[in-house]
């Protein structure tokens, strides 16, 4: 047995001395500031290089040391807690429905994760703070973790409602409790209250609306907030008839009956001083760009295991079906002159948003990725009542468009692949490779148990430098890639396009590393040859990709001759977006209409 495929380290299959400090020290930099993962990379590549060079190709293993592993372990940790920050910006705006009345989130330990300004004036809570710091009676506390831990561990419907007095004012509170998942899949408990909050300058509205004065205002605010009439006497120093009388004549100024229906009116002129135009609904629920592409809306479907699973439709609604695989990148945008065009021809896109991606739910650990990836696009077709289509594909996207091919061959009619790919048999062919692209893809294939923190990291690097920053660090030595990424159309079609990968408040990181460990990092060769003389596959390759450099592509063409190759001189892997219509020509001629 090859010494260097068991598990006991040795010198040629694991860094050493002062080689192993620089590339811990840097892998802490990034864990600790994403923009230095460049220098991480090159670090890497340097140390990592000479140790592809001796490893068994067909089963290589790098770096398998519990040392290293629990290095790259603890880096990952400091990275989930950068990201902590967009953890609480969901947390806070899961409470933004809530802005009248006191609500707030905790966790499993019972610590307030958030709470809305209605919950910190009128419950006492703080950020950070246990559940026990709540302003209702002790019992009522111990009521809510008991339910709260009932409902976490699935020993009770997913929503309770329980009855509460307040600590400060004596009233009964009604709060409903529910669990929702934040972030990345973390479990909180949202607390909903009867308790409402008056907003700033809701007086001065109630004296404007109905002539009141500045005491009587004040009145109705403390009603709405379930006082007593004895609690507002008690409140403003003044006697409980005092109070009455008061009440009567705001009653007789709003042309009320009671003090339900003035409480009642009271809310109403509280939400329309709250009114505001909606907000955004956000790109993972409409992708929307920002100068020439329409808005179009996520369709939604459920798995038969109960993940919610969205898709995208481009061009003609009624039109010829042609799926779209939009690259690990995400990217299911088209620009917007192509989507024009799609819809011109009569050609129906239907982009599956895969799996981590977007909105549509991540599979667990323990299922396999890729098999669930093919079964999700049949659905997608199914939906769409799609029985033949062909297959446009981005970049690696060309495995899964073979994979769908040899599961239902009756239903594709072709195989376009755009800067595609085909198996990597030879070790030369990670080495030709741009840097960055070798990082992650020969990373993949030599060190896989190394590869999620890889991965995440530079998704939290794009998120910190922006999308024009990382596309220019990744392609850089693409000028091809570069200049088709800043034609405006283009730009606004990859930033968009990208959501479902990357914002503010998701990152697809995990599904980005399932995918590149899944089969396409083995030999998926009979994959290819199976389809061979079955249905016709068109490669556009341009010679300037950072991936399929012209070496590799020329083994490709010998590899596999029966494949029709289009290679472009001006492009990279970027091509789909330089030459759509080429591509589109080729389509037309493989529609079922």
């Amino acid at each position: 047995m090859d010494r260097r495929t068991t598990s006991s380290q040795t010198q040629e299959d694991s860094l050493t001395g002062k080689t192993r400090d620089e590339a811990i020290e840097r892998l802490y930099d990034v864990a600790l500031d994403p923009t230095r993962y460049e220098t991480l990379l090159d670090v890497w590549e340097t140390a990592i290089a000479p140790l592809r060079e001796g490893a068994d190709f067909s089963s290589p293993r790098l770096l398998d040391d519990a040392t290293m592993s629990s290095h790259f372990d603890r880096a990952g940790a400091f990275l989930d807690r950068l990201d902590q920050s967009s953890t609480q910006d969901e947390l806070d705006a899961a409470l933004a429905p809530f802005d009248m009345v006191a609500a707030f989130l905790f966790d499993a330990d019972h610590i307030v994760a958030a709470a809305n300004p209605a919950a910190r004036a009128l419950l006492g809570l703080k950020l950070g703070a246990p559940l026990g710091t709540m302003l209702v009676n002790a019992e009522d506390i111990d009521s809510i973790l008991t339910t709260s831990r009932s409902l976490l561990t699935g020993q009770a419907e997913n929503a309770a409602v329980l009855r509460l007095r307040s600590r400060a004012k004596g009233h009964f509170i009604v709060v409903r409790l529910q669990v929702m998942q934040v972030g990345a899949g973390d479990q909180f408990v949202l607390a909903a209250s009867s308790e409402v909050s008056c907003p700033a300058g809701f007086s001065d509205i109630l004296k404007r609306a109905f002539d009141l004065t500045t005491a009587e205002a004040d009145v109705v605010q403390s009603l709405v907030e379930c006082c007593s009439v004895k609690d507002i006497a008690e409140q403003r120093g003044r006697s409980v008839d005092t109070v009455r009388a008061q009440i009567k004549s705001i009653l007789s100024k709003t042309e009320t009956r009671s003090q339900v229906e003035l409480v009642r009116l009271a809310l109403s002129l509280m939400d329309m001083s709250n009114l505001t135009l909606k907000t955004d609904p956000g790109p993972r629920l409409l992708s929307r760009g920002y100068a020439t592409l329409q808005e179009r809306p996520f369709k939604t479907l459920t798995t038969p295991d109960g993940r919610r699973l969205d898709y995208l439709t481009l061009g003609a609604e009624d039109g010829a079906p042609l799926l779209f695989l939009p690259l690990d990148y995400g990217l299911v945008r088209w620009p917007s002159s192509a989507e024009a065009d799609a819809a011109r021809r009569g050609i129906r896109v239907i982009v599956p948003v895969r799996a981590g991606y977007g909105l549509s739910d991540m599979v667990t650990k323990g299922q396999d990725y890729d098999a669930l990836a093919t079964q999700d696009t049949l659905q997608v077709l199914d939906a769409e009542n799609v029985t033949r289509c062909p297959i446009v594909s981005l970049g690696s996207d060309s495995f899964y468009a073979m994979k769908l091919a040899n599961r239902v061959p009756d239903r594709i009619t072709a195989i376009i692949a755009a800067g595609g790919i085909l198996p990597m048999t030879r070790r030369e062919q990670y080495e030709r490779m741009e840097k960055w692209h070798r990082f992650i893809l020969a990373g993949a294939k030599y060190t896989p148990h190394l590869l999620p923190f890889m991965v995440k990291a530079g998704f939290y690097l794009a998120r910190k430098i922006g999308k024009r920053g990382f596309i220019h660090a990744v392609y850089g030595n693409c000028p091809a890639d570069v200049d088709t990424f800043e034609d405006p159309e283009v730009f606004e079609a990859i930033v968009t396009g990208s959501e479902t990968a990357l914002t503010d408040d998701h990152s697809a990181h995990e599904a980005f590393s399932r995918m590149v460990l899944g089969e396409q990092k083995s030999d998926w060769t009979p994959l290819v040859d199976a389809l061979k003389g079955k249905l016709p596959v068109v490669f556009f390759n341009g010679t300037q990709d950072p991936q399929v450099p012209v070496g590799t592509l020329e083994e490709f063409q010998a590899d596999h001759d029966w494949i029709d190759y289009r290679v472009y001189d001006d492009s990279g892997q970027l091509i789909f977006f330089r030459h759509w219509k080429k591509v589109l020509d080729e389509a037309e001629n493989h529609l079922s209409r």
